[in-house]
Formats: C-alpha cells, structure tokens, sequence
C-alpha cells in the first residue's frame, strides 16, 4: 500500500499561519518519525510527501527528508511555475528522480489564477520533464479547472482531496457535475484524501463520505483513483487508522485486483514509483 499524500513539517507560527488556534493539535512538529508508526500499523508500504509550503526551501526540505527515509517513495514539492527561468530549475530538479511532481495552494488564490498565461505556460513545460501536477482547489473552483484543462497540452495531472466537496453542507450537485466533466479527461486522476475535513469535525458521517465516493467512482473508475490520507491534517476530523478503514469498508466488494490498484498500483503509475 502507498500513501499518496501526507504532509511534514516544522511548525512555525508565522509560516504556518494556515494552521489556526482552533486546529491545536496541529500546531506542533509533524516530521516522519511520527508517522512511521501509523504507517506500520496499517500496512502502508510507502508514502509521498506534499508541499505545505510555497516555497523553493520547502521542496528541499522534503527532498532531504525523502534522503533520509526510505518509506517516502516520492516528493511532490513546490516551484515558481510563472518563472521566466523555470526550464533552468527543472534541469536542476530533474537529477533528484525522488521529485515526483509540484503543487501550488491554489484554493488560496484569486479567480483567474490558474488561467494566468506564464502559469498555464510552466504547467505546459513539466510534461517535458515527465513531472505530475496535483490541482489543489475547493469545489467552487472547479469551472476554473475545466478551463484550465482545456488550455494545458495533456499534462498528467491528479485533483487533490477530490477537489474539496461542500460536505460540512451537504452541497454536492454542482460539484458532481463538474467532476463527472473533469473525469472525462483521461489523463486525470484523483485522490481519496482530505474528505473527513471536510464535513463537520466533530459530527461527520459515512453515508456523507460514501456518497461523495460514490460520484468519484462513478466518473473516474478504480484505474485513475488514488487512495491519500492528507496525514497529519486528517487529525482534525479522525485518526489515520480509520480513515484506511473507512475506505477498505467502501471497497470490500471491490475485486482484488480493483482494491490493488486504488491503494498502491494507481499511485506507483501516475507517481512513476520505482
């Protein structure tokens, strides 16, 4: 089993200003020391370790943390994407083949960010270096996203925590229509991550998560499906044991071979896993 998306850090206040008073118990360090455990506990084979930050430090962070651990299989770091001088930084990059891809915190940006000109111009570039993207949007961005698929030049891209459904709200129609139109381009895959966050903390529900997996199943099939726990942010709602478990109870009728590719084969293909 592959865990295609957990985050590390160092807690900084002033960095992370992401992370408020109301998430305390992320408010600490969460280094891989912490996770191994979890990882052991449930069989997770590997992991791949995502930008929190947006920064050229973050991604070396990860990448000498991925050096010193061997159960981070791949990084998906960050990088300046409207860089005049992007092709330079990923020639550097692309001697580190533990650097599966990049990420921007696109949730945080203005409308319009994605359909930028020089942005859509960097994500044009990473298919030369067979680097993946992973979009990181709320679900009211996802018209954007459409537009922005439609722009980029078959790119292999992965939408994060199944682009941040209105579960909290129950609200969830016009993001599985959006879903099911992104699901037909087939060079993109999507996460099972980030859902329990998504709803109430406290008062989430599985028949709310099932239903939202119902919508991903249907429109992107078991062979672009990815399983992610979003570990350590995942603590604000659960723990990472049932979080797996909810999943495996979701997909106990699943086929062995169905149940083979969402927890690990997807992952190894789409990352390029050695």
């Amino acid at each position: 089993m592959i865990d295609s998306h957990v985050h590390f850090w160092k807690f900084d206040p002033i960095r992370d200003s992401w992370i408020t008073n109301e998430m305390a118990v992320l408010r600490q360090d969460y280094l891989p020391n912490k996770l191994i455990d979890e990882l052991k506990a449930n069989q997770v084979d590997g992991c791949i370790a995502v930008q929190a930050d947006q920064s050229i430090t973050e991604t070396e962070f990860l990448l000498n943390l991925a050096h010193q651990y061997s159960f981070i299989k791949g990084i998906v770091g960050w990088i300046d994407l409207k860089s005049p001088n992007l092709d330079e930084q990923l020639e550097k990059y692309a001697k580190q083949p533990l650097i599966k891809g990049w990420r921007h915190i696109v949730q945080a940006e203005p409308a319009g960010f994605l359909l930028q000109h020089d942005f859509i111009q960097g994500i044009n570039t990473l298919r030369h270096y067979n680097y993946t993207y992973d979009i990181l949007v709320q679900h009211a961005q996802l018209p954007e996203v459409i537009e922005f698929l439609n722009r980029t030049e078959n790119q292999s891209f992965v939408i994060d925590h199944c682009a941040k459904p209105d579960l909290k709200n129950r609200e969830m129609e016009d993001w599985a229509k959006n879903i099911r139109l992104i699901a037909q381009q087939k060079h993109v895959f999507c996460k099972l991550s980030g859902l329990l966050t998504e709803c109430d903390w406290v008062n989430w529900d599985e028949k709310t998560i099932f239903n939202c997996l119902d919508v991903i199943f249907e429109s992107f099939g078991t062979e672009r499906i990815i399983f992610g726990s979003d570990w350590p942010v995942l603590l604000l709602a659960s723990n990472y044991t049932n979080w797996i478990s909810l999943i495996k109870k979701y997909t106990k009728d699943f086929t062995a071979a169905d149940q083979q590719a969402i927890f690990n084969d997807n992952a190894v293909k789409f990352y390029n896993i050695n």
